[in-house]
């Protein structure tokens, strides 16, 4: 029978940093799964209860806790652990809490970033690095198809904004440390919204449209007018684990580049 991924991530250390997050701990558990060495490098739970506790991940990966925007605690575990690969989830996550904290979330999504580009840059055993940013990296320009990989970044909003950022530090990173045949291969994913079991994030219109129904109350939907995609919570790791994967095995025409 094939291996998985072409059994890439079996005995590989495999960092993933927001491990306690929604995406972040279903991606550990399937790395898990793929028999890699899994490390996990955040700064707390993201709400009570949470999948990361659910599953029980602590007592199954290295759980280092850490703030991504101090990039001396996320080089102790670089040295510690010496990771093959890196996956980069940790993020603030939520569009609204953005406008009431936007230096917050500025610093953790394009600072938390470079950190973890820099560590990369500076760390012997990468081999590959997927880092996730969001669909929402684009300029909105309200028209009804999907955008692409090559339409214009932007944002309206910090938490936007601060993904579009990222993007262009990646861009910046690629272009100026990571353009050598032997060096790290790195790509970033654009995912839209996901849903699945586990997610009990607030602001999230899934658990939100849950608890509300569950007291007997009303869904409060803030933007009726928006249109946004859907999809699995496993369909977007699928991808993430399948670019890693030839980022390994085959990284021509993809490291470098980013993908919806």
């Amino acid at each position: 029978m094939t291996e998985p991924f072409g059994g890439v991530y079996k005995d590989k250390r495999v960092l993933v940093t927001g491990h306690t997050g929604f995406k972040g701990s279903w991606l550990c558990l399937w790395l898990l799964e793929l028999g890699a060495s899994v490390a996990g490098f955040s700064l707390y739970l993201p709400s009570h209860p949470c999948n990361f506790e659910a599953i029980n991940l602590k007592k199954r990966i290295a759980h280092y806790k850490g703030d991504i925007r101090n990039v001396e605690e996320l080089k102790k575990v670089f040295d510690e652990f010496k990771p093959q690969i890196v996956f980069h989830l940790a993020a603030q996550s939520i569009v609204r809490r953005s406008y009431d904290e936007p230096k917050l979330t500025f610093d953790t999504n394009l600072g938390g970033t470079v950190n973890i580009l820099e560590c990369i840059r500076i760390c012997p055993f990468v081999r590959a690095a997927i880092i996730i940013t969001s669909d929402k990296c684009y300029r909105n320009v309200e028209w009804e198809w999907g955008y692409r990989e090559n339409d214009i970044l932007g944002g309206d909003d910090p938490y936007s904004a601060s993904k579009a950022c990222a993007e262009i530090a990646c861009r910046a990173y690629i272009k100026s440390y990571f353009n050598k045949e032997d060096a790290p291969k790195i790509a970033t994913t654009r995912a839209g919204n996901v849903i699945g079991g586990g997610d009990w994030a607030k602001d999230r219109i899934i658990p939100d449209c849950v608890r509300a129904w569950s007291k007997g109350g009303k869904a409060i939907i803030r933007k009726p007018e928006a249109t946004r995609p859907w999809q699995h919570v496993l369909e977007p790791l699928s991808g993430y684990l399948w670019l890693g994967a030839n980022l390994i095995n085959n990284p021509d025409n993809i490291a470098g580049e980013a993908f919806n």
